[in-house]
């Protein structure tokens, strides 16, 4: 390029970005006015997901991958160029720009670094089901992992984020909750493809299928957000939740639907609460140890509004901090 060129009008560099996360085609209205009253539209990348879109819009895009100098050159005389990066940018044209706006010798065009699609939020779900995808296909241990095999690892990551949440630290809740749910992805995934655990190949579902029987549920039992319902208190909230899903359940005592492999003060704090919501005249069983001890107390705790798991769990925590106390060891952050 030669330096000493006349001055005259420099014209426009439009660098225009997308998101792999938004459908090809779907861009913003600054974006298609830009492309269409650009003098040139260049992409490096033949197989640039936007091409098919841009070429039906009748913009006509030319397969160049220009250098910094070139591409300043093609601005000459108030000339609009604009180029479409491929996903991972253009790490070379970019840094040749710079190099040439901090030289001082070139009159440099406008740089203009235009989106064109912008992630929703959510999006990186998007980055997480693919990149599960390939893992499932391509990683060993991952490909040959069942429903069945994973099920310890929900527990464990569920207690995980629990504890999390106890010791208040919010990067390590980002992390747990990170890894719940991979769970569920992992689930999903392992659920599309149909055939293992002795499942029949028409009983396949997606992560799809699953956010959308959730969205409907939540749907469904908020009326008094998405519908006409009138909910002014949270104890509105819950007999209306409760009494949609005795619809929904059709259940033929309290007690279904009660997972028996939870905590056992759980598990009690939960049937007490069923018993109590459900106005069932049932007086707590009678008899000799600590069981039945425990069970009159997480009974109570429950109708207090005191979750006996947590309440045990708090004391617990607080026993483990004197044990440390005692042997002289820094209590835990």
């Amino acid at each position: 390029m030669n330096d000493h060129a006349p001055a005259g009008p420099t014209g426009r560099i439009v660098l225009l970005t997308t998101s792999h996360r938004v459908a090809p085609g779907v861009l913003s209205w600054p974006a298609w006015q830009t492309l269409h009253a650009a003098d040139r539209v260049l992409c490096a990348d033949p197989g640039h997901p936007q091409l098919p879109y841009l070429r039906e819009a009748g913009i006509e895009v030319v397969q160049e991958s220009p250098d910094a100098h070139a591409l300043v050159d093609a601005c000459a005389g108030g000339r609009t160029v604009v180029v479409l990066p491929g996903g991972e940018g253009d790490q070379r044209l970019t840094d040749g720009l710079a190099r040439l706006a901090g030289s001082g010798r070139v009159a440099m065009p406008d740089l203009e670094l235009l989106p064109g699609s912008y992630d929703l939020p959510g999006a990186r779900m998007l980055d997480l089901v693919q990149v599960m995808d390939r893992v499932r296909r391509e990683c060993p241990w991952t490909s040959q992992q069942t429903h069945r095999g994973l099920a310890k690892y929900a527990i464990e990551e569920a207690y995980e984020l629990v504890e999390a949440i106890e010791d208040g630290n919010r990067e390590e809740l980002r992390e747990e909750l990170g890894d719940v749910l991979l769970q569920v992805v992992f689930h999903a995934r392992i659920a599309q493809e149909g055939a293992g655990d002795g499942e029949d190949e028409a009983e396949a579902f997606s992560l799809d299928d699953v956010a959308g029987a959730l969205v409907e549920k939540l749907i469904h039992r908020h009326p008094h957000v998405f519908g006409d319902a009138q909910a002014d208190t949270p104890e509105d909230v819950h007999a209306h939740w409760q009494r949609t899903k005795a619809v929904e359940k059709q259940r033929e005592s309290l007690t279904d639907g009660i997972p028996l492999g939870q905590p056992g003060l759980a598990l009690a704090a939960k049937l007490a609460g069923r018993v109590r919501a459900g106005g069932v005249a049932v007086e707590l069983p009678r008899g000799e140890g600590i069981g039945y001890e425990l069970l009159a107390l997480a009974a109570r705790a429950e109708a207090e509004g005191t979750d006996p798991e947590t309440a045990l769990r708090a004391a617990a925590r607080a026993y483990r901090d004197a044990i440390r106390a005692a042997e002289g060891v820094a209590p835990r952050s």
